[in-house]
């Protein structure tokens, strides 16, 4: 596992603010446990062990460290072996509402084992594991589990609840719940293999604390700042039905004309944005530098009639990263939405550094057209999308 091969320093740190954090719980719980939000603890791993944080992803973790990916998970230890969530389906429930309970799980096996693959891929991981900080009176556990494929060849004891909202079952791994109300699916933790445990006395009054960092030291609070950002989609409507076009975006390959390199695609740039945020993207054919989810970098460039294509330089590099490396497609394989319904993201967000330094990552169902609609906008059409050449 991952904590028992961390500088002393490191784990002492985190041991550290782990008793702090808990000590404080007061602040924001009357329960006899110790609180600790997931963020905080997310950002707490992060910073004690130099971990890329990976929050702002809509991916299967939220930090990634030597090739390894972490879902940090905190809760209530309880009987120690509880069922906590890990997975929503929300955006695909068309995929699976009409199935049969063991249609229905074989469905959310190939989802999960999907957006797992895909968040290896994405972040160069080689393994995924889960961090579980999870809580008693008067202390803290630490254990670590690996996150599993289902394994879909050996599911059994599929059972549906009397109420017929939920289903149980299991795998050569694992026990499993599925809400079908929720559209989330659970796994069952069982406390073993404890890697450490730390002591926590809650203050009964933590707010002398906070007053004595204010009357000794002075709050001094940073403006909050916003990352520039745009959602980009990764597929374009035709009769109000989402699909990837056949001939242009990330199937740009495809296009008739002239002979393409099949790793030819560019992402759709709706006309609005450069409308909404004129000074977002450099000029047309100005080369910046785009950096990855995985932190590596390729130059990139705006391209075509109106700006409308975001491409790299060369052409090559972006579909090389996205169809083969992301979303595993042989050459010549068509991408169709479909696709990126089943690994749950269809969009991209591009955030801006500077003048020539972006960040470009993922984004889960829904976020494009959130974002447009924020924006007083509606989803683009094909017709604005489709390239003509």
């Amino acid at each position: 596992m991952f904590i028992n091969k961390q500088p002393k320093q490191n784990l002492d740190y985190y041991k550290k603010l782990l008793n702090a954090i808990g000590s404080l719980s007061s602040l924001f719980s009357e329960a006899p446990e110790p609180y600790l939000a997931s963020r905080i603890t997310e950002n707490l791993f992060c910073k004690a062990f130099e971990a890329d944080n990976l929050s702002r992803s809509d991916v299967s973790a939220d930090a990634s460290k030597d090739k390894v990916g972490f879902g940090i998970k905190t809760f209530l230890d309880g009987n120690g072996k509880t069922l906590q969530k890990v997975a929503e389906f929300n955006s695909d429930h068309q995929l699976f509402s009409s199935l049969s309970p063991e249609d229905k799980i074989s469905k959310i096996a190939e989802l999960r084992n999907d957006r797992i693959e895909t968040t290896k891929r994405i972040f160069g991981m080689d393994n995924l594991i889960y961090h579980c900080i999870t809580r008693r009176v008067g202390k803290i556990i630490v254990y670590e589990t690996p996150a599993h494929l289902i394994d879909v060849n050996t599911i059994k004891k599929i059972k549906l609840s009397s109420r017929g909202n939920t289903i149980q079952f299991s795998d050569s791994n694992n026990d499993y719940s599925f809400n079908i109300t929720k559209s989330t699916l659970y796994k069952r933790f069982i406390t073993e293999n404890v890697l450490f445990e730390v002591p926590v006395k809650i203050l009964n009054d933590p707010f002398s604390v906070v007053e004595k960092l204010v009357s000794e030291q002075g709050l001094i609070f940073a403006p909050i700042k916003i990352q520039p950002h745009v959602f980009l989609p990764l597929y374009s409507l035709k009769d109000d039905d989402k699909q990837v076009p056949v001939k242009s975006g990330l199937n740009q390959w495809n296009a008739s004309g002239r002979p393409r390199n099949p790793n030819e695609i560019y992402i759709p740039i709706p006309a609005w944005i450069h409308k909404k945020f004129p000074n977002f993207f450099p000029a047309r054919d100005k080369v910046f530098e785009l950096t990855l989810p995985d932190r590596n970098t390729m130059d990139a460039k705006v391209c075509q009639d109106n700006s409308k294509a975001l491409m790299s330089n060369p052409n090559s590099a972006l579909g090389n990263w996205l169809l083969r490396d992301i979303l595993d497609l042989k050459e010549k394989e068509l991408l169709t939405y479909g696709k990126l319904e089943n690994i749950g993201l269809d969009s991209v967000v591009v955030y801006k550094i500077d003048n020539e330094t972006y960040d470009i990552d993922f984004t889960r169902i829904g976020s494009y057209e959130k974002f447009s609609q924020q924006n007083g906008q509606k989803v683009s059409t094909e017709e604005e999308q489709e390239d003509n050449e």
